[in-house]
């Protein structure tokens, strides 16, 4: 009787064994997009985005520091790019610019729509954008997230 339940024990033990390293990830690895990789995100558009502003309206300001906080998810749907895992995110941020002129600009509840793809190793992200070649065909440009 005993006997049987110690190879009933170390059945078990193998197979929670075997199914904890299945779902294990290794150190690095980010299995899914998290608030902190979709706030870095928020950051590099929001940089392009005033960098790009700034240049057209010949404004010469530009923020001396971003914040990005409150990173809601709303949606997460997985997708592939260019034959690599990625996700369509969508929620809201709030965000703070502190301009070198001390003027402060804040906004809360702001919608964001991501494309982010996960590198092959799976250590690092992009940030991915759908756009338009010369032939009109769609293509994805990415630009990686560093933190």
């Amino acid at each position: 009787m005993w006997i049987g339940r110690v190879i009933w024990a170390i059945v078990l033990a193998v197979v929670l064994t075997a199914c904890n390293s299945a779902t294990a990830t290794e150190p690095g690895i980010v299995p899914i997009p998290t608030r902190q990789l979709i706030g870095k995100a928020i950051e590099v558009e929001l940089s392009r985005t005033q960098q790009e502003l700034s240049r057209q309206l010949r404004l010469g300001e530009v923020p001396a520091e971003v914040t990005i906080r409150r990173v809601t998810i709303a949606e997460q749907t997985p997708m592939t790019i260019e034959d690599l895992e990625a996700y369509h995110v969508k929620g809201t941020y709030d965000y703070r610019m502190v301009f070198s002129s001390d003027r402060q600009v804040a906004q809360q509840h702001n919608p964001y729509d991501l494309y982010l793809q996960k590198q092959a190793e799976g250590k690092t992200w992009r940030l991915a954008h759908l756009q338009i070649d010369q032939d009109g065909e769609p293509i994805w440009v990415t630009e990686r997230i560093t933190f």
